[in-house]
């Protein structure tokens, strides 16, 4: 099996013994692994931009559980692979869990070459092909995300960050190799496909609707009452 060195692994289960095990097995071939007890404390390391090449979260945790936690740490680091394990494995789980994003499923008791295989092949399959590819997004980034979705330009961005326009520039950048597309609409639909971003709803159009109707209501009473 080729080995990919110094990859860095996250690996969250509540059962301390078992991470302890994986985590003996996976530094065996050369991976930097850190495991978490509580997916809360795995979020909190995520938001501090610790690097993170490929998360490992059981699905059955109390406090979040496994898919709760996907959905979360993409919004932080949309790239991040992430390889769901549970001892519950059934095929609507997996649909859910493919359908939240994770790259592959994986049944417990965990067999050791079958388990490698799947990380390395991951692993692999996930390269970074940009310095900022995966990496999480920055508080500057995701407000300056939301106001692009919201069709504001850098001219308008600038203005409320109080920032210069090419800082601006910079961020949307940076937000476009995150997020891996080339080009504004692509960068939208990414955004809303990955849970970033919501579409403004359209108030003015839906109290253009309420107004009207109101206007033809009047009408047929006025029509009734002549």
């Amino acid at each position: 099996m080729a080995n990919i060195a110094k990859k860095h692994i996250f690996f969250i289960d509540d059962e301390r013994k078992l991470c302890e095990v994986v985590c003996e097995t996976l530094e065996e071939y050369d991976f930097e692994v850190e495991y978490f007890t509580h997916a809360a404390a795995c979020l909190d390391k995520l938001r501090s931009q610790e690097a993170c090449d490929l998360l490992i979260t059981d699905l059955k945790m109390p406090e979040m559980d496994g898919i709760q936690l996907l959905t979360e740490a993409r919004r932080i680091s949309p790239w991040m692979p992430v390889l769901i394990i549970t001892g519950y494995g059934d095929i609507p789980t997996a649909v859910v869990a493919m359908k939240a994003g994770a790259v592959d499923f994986i049944e417990k008791p965990l067999d050791r070459e079958s388990f490698l295989h799947k990380v390395n092949s991951i692993l692999q399959q996930s390269p970074s092909i940009h310095k900022y590819t995966g990496k999480p997004l920055t508080d500057a980034e995701k407000r300056v995300l939301r106001m692009v979705v919201e069709g504001k330009s850098n001219k308008e961005i600038a203005f409320l960050i109080h920032r210069s326009i090419r800082t601006v520039e910079v961020h949307r950048a940076r937000l476009m190799h995150k997020l891996n597309v080339d080009n504004l609409i692509d960068l939208v639909k990414r955004a809303v496909e990955m849970g970033l971003v919501e579409l403004p709803k359209k108030q003015n159009n839906n109290e253009a609707d309420e107004k009207e109707a109101d206007e033809n209501e009047a009408d047929e009473e006025t029509n009734e009452m002549q």
